[in-house]
């Protein structure tokens, strides 16, 4: 049992304060927000938390306490960011209607004096979303927009509103003189009033009156019309001289424009809104633009091409790692490759760099690539990469799939400068963007609501996620991160033709039809998702072959993908010349001489090629073998510096009446011993570009074995996705916070009996005593107290308890508002107050 609890805020105290002598039971009407979640169940608790899972960190205290919460500015207007178009235009329209306002005042500023039935049915779906969000409350006729909400969206001069809407007549006519006030009124043709309240009012009542303010109007200049025309859908902010033209001074002496500062003028709301019809929006957007098929195709097509580029992929990811397997490029001090490294390995791949970095990314964020660690730090294979190296290649293109799927480093970005105006580097910091995923999966899953072997238009789809979120934030990076998302995919084999194929739909089956965010699964649903994509992927991928065809070039043609111990074997016998459907093998002097480095002989490579090959060992390739064999290992070389031997003299002499051998500095110790100032490694490759084939030796005279793909990093994880905020809930943590947010508001607003208070309304401090005696005799009675404690950390909060036993200087109660049995120390105890009776 703990004494240190999650202490609650100084406005969550003093709102328990102050609710002390409150009834718990809430009017039918509320007051406040906090009133309205009072009055909701447990369910619409919890859809408040989990659309809005910042609420939750921390637990709030009581309903207060997450009302307060609700309402702070970061909250709200990332609540703001996460609704749709239409949701967005409803807020809009609440913060230029009055507060409160019913929802038939709402329904005539969204559908206008027309009216349209399918922007009135739209209405009560958006204000169901701003109510569950908590960024409206109260009943349907009088519904408020959360302050903060209405902060940020009613229009100002520093910020207009989204709906282009101004102020209204009395807010722009505040500070105005009356007399001019008054001019206004009579150049209207209103009765002129005794003060300027109702004056305005008078003002206002005319512009919201439809027949009258027609033939108002109809009296005015055509060029006055045309200044309302360019101002009535906003900016409704206009410049004029000192001396205005007569059809603005029209405007101005009948209150159509009004002044704000010298110089600019604005158009009143109430007028906006007659020009308008009424409509706070020029264009609502209730639903949703449909996501368009740009294409048909067979869906046997679509699988078909997209196992093709999954191949692909598997294919450029070895590729890739084969290149860094004895270690790659340096790591930038910064973190990162640098550009030229970049460029090396597109060359290598034979690909554009922003390919090369996709890959590159992509084998990252699998976990199958990472900095080794060293003091001259590297990037190489990890552990992982051999593991995946095994697997079956449908279950290795799932671990790529998913990687990317679930990943939030945006390769995409690469090339690009962040807000430092640092350029972004493959593999390097500020390259996460926690949106990614949501958006990959969104993208999918908008595809997958088309027929199969359908490819949607990118456009519509565009406009789609637009809808979705429009936030002008976010809505830029958005739409470029689902353009990558198309071409990813397709590189991927998710997508084939620009159409979802049948196991890119299975990777997608674990997240409900509208999930917009990754974490709508949990981890074991997007495994078996994968699973069963591997599965669909299998019969489409070619099968891999066991041989080889030699030919009398010196090369071999492999038909297809060979299987791995032969694919390893021939990448050390020979040299890729050529890839595609089929792949081109180059047997060279050097290859040869790779693989008789690796410890094999003469008779083990032929035994292989005959093993492997649907056809004869070609005569020039068996004498290549034969003879590399026979030269192999006929010079020795060891450490002096460094020393060369053989039991032939005639080779040393004439390496040593070789030019191009000076460069080494050879001399001769012995008739079969040269030695030499370079280095063991340095005198290895210096004769092998002579022409010689010497062998690398140990310390104990045996011929060193050189195997390829040794280096490996340590142990290494794949990088953690970096989270949109706070990750959602699961439906157990919040079914737990709606139980403590419960207690707490139970234990903040049962009634107590009449204690003196302090002049702020605190309960007042205690002696010691007075603290003992009131817990001891609730322990005999079984009554629960008011009590304010203070923490380990100096926090103060106010708690209900049930004392249990009082000894040692401790009393351990049951702590309503934590619902559970704490200790807490005597001495931290502040103040102590029976309960009332009822």
């Amino acid at each position: 049992m703990s004494t240190d609890e999650p202490q609650p805020t100084d406005s969550a105290s003093g709102s328990a304060s102050a609710s002390a002598t409150a009834s718990p039971r809430v009017a039918e009407t509320p007051r406040s927000l906090a009133e309205a979640l009072r009055s909701r169940d447990d369910g619409a608790l919890s859809a408040l938390l989990r659309a809005r899972p910042d609420l939750l960190t921390p637990v709030p205290t009581d309903l207060t306490q997450l009302a307060t919460r609700a309402g702070t500015r970061a909250s709200v207007v990332r609540a703001l960011d996460h609704l749709d178009r239409f949701a967005q235009q409803v807020a809009e329209t609440l913060a230029v209607a009055q507060d409160p306002a019913s929802y038939d005042e709402v329904r005539a500023l969204i559908a206008g004096d027309e009216g349209d039935a399918v922007v009135e049915e739209a209405l009560s779906r958006a204000l169901a979303t701003l109510h569950e969000q908590a960024l409206v409350w109260g009943p349907d006729d009088r519904l408020r927009l959360v302050r903060t909400a209405r902060e940020l969206l009613a229009p100002a001069p520093q910020h207009p509103s989204p709906t282009g809407l101004g102020p209204t007549v009395a807010e722009a006519t505040a500070g105005m003189s009356p007399t001019r006030i008054q001019d206004i009124v009579t150049a209207a043709g209103l009765p002129s009033t005794h003060d300027p309240v109702s004056a305005v009012e008078s003002l206002r009542a005319l512009f919201t009156d439809r027949v009258r303010m027609s033939a108002l109007l109809d009296e005015a200049p055509a060029e006055s019309v045309e200044v309302l025309s360019r101002l009535v859908w906003g900016p409704p902010y206009g410049q004029v001289t000192a001396d205005p033209a007569r059809h603005l001074r029209w405007l101005l002496n009948r209150g159509l424009l009004l002044p704000t500062a010298p110089g600019t003028v604005v158009l009143p709301r109430e007028a906006a809104l007659h020009l308008r019809a009424g409509r706070a929006h020029r264009a609502p957007e209730p639903t949703p633009p449909p996501v368009v098929a740009a294409r048909e195709h067979r869906p046997q097509v679509v699988d078909t091409a997209a196992a093709g580029q999954a191949y692909t992929a598997l294919a450029t990811v070895e590729e890739l790692l084969k290149d860094w397997d004895e270690g790659g490029p340096a790591v930038l001090r910064a973190g990162g490759l640098s550009v030229r490294d970049l460029k090396r390995t597109a060359v290598a791949l034979d690909l554009p760099e922003p390919l090369a970095a996709f890959w590159v990314e992509l084998a990252y964020a699998a976990g199958l690539v990472a900095s080794d660690g060293e003091a001259d730090e590297r990037y190489a294979a990890t552990p992982a990469y051999d593991e995946w190296q095994e697997l079956p290649a449908p279950e290795r293109w799932s671990v790529l799939a998913t990687a990317w799927l679930t990943a939030t480093r945006t390769a995409g970005l690469i090339g690009g400068r962040d807000g430092k105006d640092r350029t972004l580097s493959a593999l390097g910091p500020h390259l996460d963007r926690s949106a990614a995923p949501e958006v990959r999966r969104r993208v999918l899953a908008l595809a997958a609501t088309l027929p199969e072997g359908t490819a949607p238009e990118p456009e519509s789809l565009l406009a789609r996620l637009r809808w979705e979120r429009p936030s002008p934030a976010s809505r830029d990076l958005r739409s470029r991160m689902a353009q990558w998302t198309l071409n990813e995919s397709e590189l991927l084999g998710i997508t084939g033709r620009g159409a979802l194929s049948t196991h890119g739909r299975a990777l997608l089956e674990a997240a409900a039809p509208d999930a917009a965010a990754d974490d709508a699964t949990s981890p074991a649903e997007r495994a078996v998702a994968a699973a069963r994509a591997a599965r669909l992927l299998a019969p489409l991928l070619p099968q891999p072959l066991d041989h080889v065809l030699l030919q009398a070039d010196l090369t071999a043609v492999a038909p297809g993908p060979l299987e791995r111990p032969l694919a390893d074997a021939l990448a050390v016998l020979a040299d890729v010349e050529s890839k595609g459907g089929a792949t081109v093998y180059r047997f060279t002097p050097g290859s040869v001489r790779r693989a008789l480095d690796s410890g094999q002989s003469a008779s083990d490579l032929h035994t292989f090629l005959t093993a492997h090959s649907r056809t004869p060992v070609p005569q020039p390739l068996a004498y290549l073998i034969d003879d590399m064999a026979r030269r192999h290992g006929h010079l020795r070389i060891g450490a002096a510096s460094a020393y060369v031997r053989c039991d032939d003299e005639a080779v040393l002499n004439e390496i040593l009446a070789d030019r191009r051998s000076q460069g080494l500095r050879l001399r001769r110790l012995a008739p079969t011993v040269l030695a030499a100032q370079a280095d063991p490694g340095t005198l290895l490759d210096g004769l092998r570009a002579i022409g010689f084939a010497p062998a690398a030796e140990s310390a104990e005279g045996d011929v060193l074995i050189t195997r390829a793909h040794a280096h490996r990093t340590p142990p290494r994880s794949a990088p953690e996705p970096v989270p949109d905020g706070p990750p959602l809930p699961d439906a157990t943590l919040v079914g737990a916070a709606v139980r403590a947010i419960r207690a707490g508001d139970l234990a903040s607003t049962a009634p107590r009996k009449e204690a003196p208070q302090t002049a702020d309304g605190r309960l007042p401090r205690t002696t010691a005593a007075e603290t003992l005696a009131t817990m001891q005799a609730a322990v005999l009675t079984g009554e629960a107290v008011w009590i304010g404690y203070v923490n380990a950390e100096g926090s103060a909060s106010q708690r209900v308890i049930a004392p249990v036993r009082v000894e040692g200087g401790f009393v351990t109660a049951y702590d309503h508002t934590a619902d559970e049995v704490r200790t807490y120390p005597l001495h931290r105890i502040t103040g102590v107050a029976e309960l009332a009776d009822d």
